[in-house]
């Protein structure tokens, strides 16, 4: 970690294996990035089914969260410092093994990897996404007051599933009725910034601005036309948020070079004292 400033990189690896074996791929990414703390979603791999050089890469400390459900879902922390503190799920919960969200406390920051589920209107998975926003909420609120109350902040990174508005998504118009841009998943995230006082710190840096996009199909020509998604956030605690510097989509060359169809969101933090 540098004295002046603590990065933060997020990405869906949709598939930590595949994400690995290519090349230039997650593995030629990590290497090269400068970030401090890396969140990854959808890793849908057990430790086991990884290589060394993907689990335990040399200068990483790697928390490894699959889903009780094989070849689901999953997140991880990848973090240049052992974490102080870890924490996993939802206890109590459905969530509580699914492999949906893990928190890392790192110094005066807690780092949390969220893969917040995708639905699909008018079917179970659509059903299990509405659980999960229903017991989200009050945890962000709860752990909102539990960081703040010990004088540190939190951010919490990932696939969030929901394009927030009509400037996070380049076809809003044919999407009002899909999973991922319903009214009510958006009045939902509205309450996570309103009511529960967090800040999309991209947005924040950008407003006003269309995108940056950071998903797309890999139908068609969707991302050459940048037909995307703004669904990868970094939601953080005001404090945190206010010593964002810069940040944005580390947007792929070129689809050739593509390893993911998420890009990650890397965001520069000010590091106070």
């Amino acid at each position: 970690m540098s004295q002046s400033s603590f990065v933060v990189s997020s990405v869906n690896v949709n598939g930590l294996r595949a994400a690995s074996r290519k090349d230039p791929g997650f593995v030629s990414w990590l290497a090269a990035t400068d970030a401090d703390v890396v969140c990854l979603q959808e890793t849908r791999a057990e430790a086991d089914q990884l290589p060394a050089h993907v689990v335990a890469p040399e200068g990483w400390r790697v928390v490894l969260c699959p889903a009780a459900a094989k070849g689901r879902a999953g997140v991880a922390i990848y973090a240049r410092r052992e974490p102080d503190a870890v924490r996993v799920g939802f206890p109590g919960t459905e969530f509580e093994d699914a492999g949906r969200y893990v928190e890392a406390d790192l110094g005066g920051v807690t780092v949390a990897s969220l893969y917040l589920p995708s639905g699909e209107v008018g079917t179970e998975r659509q059903e299990e996404k509405e659980r999960f926003l229903e017991m989200f909420l009050p945890y962000l609120v709860k752990r909102r007051a539990q960081v703040e109350g010990q004088g540190r902040e939190l951010v919490v990174c990932g696939d969030w599933n929901i394009a927030h508005t009509e400037a996070d998504l380049k076809n809003w118009r044919g999407n009002r009725r899909n999973s991922g841009f319903l009214p009510e998943e958006r009045e939902w995230l509205s309450r996570v910034f309103d009511e529960a006082g967090y800040v999309d710190v991209v947005r924040s840096l950008y407003p006003g601005q269309e995108g940056p996009y950071s998903w797309w199909s890999y139908r068609g020509r969707a991302f050459d036309n940048d037909t995307g998604w703004r669904i990868d956030y970094q939601v953080a605690t005001p404090g945190l948020a206010a010593r964002a510097v810069e940040g944005g989509v580390e947007r792929y060359r070129d689809r050739e070079s593509r390893w993911s169809d998420h890009a990650p969101v890397t965001v520069r933090y000010r590091v106070e004292g």
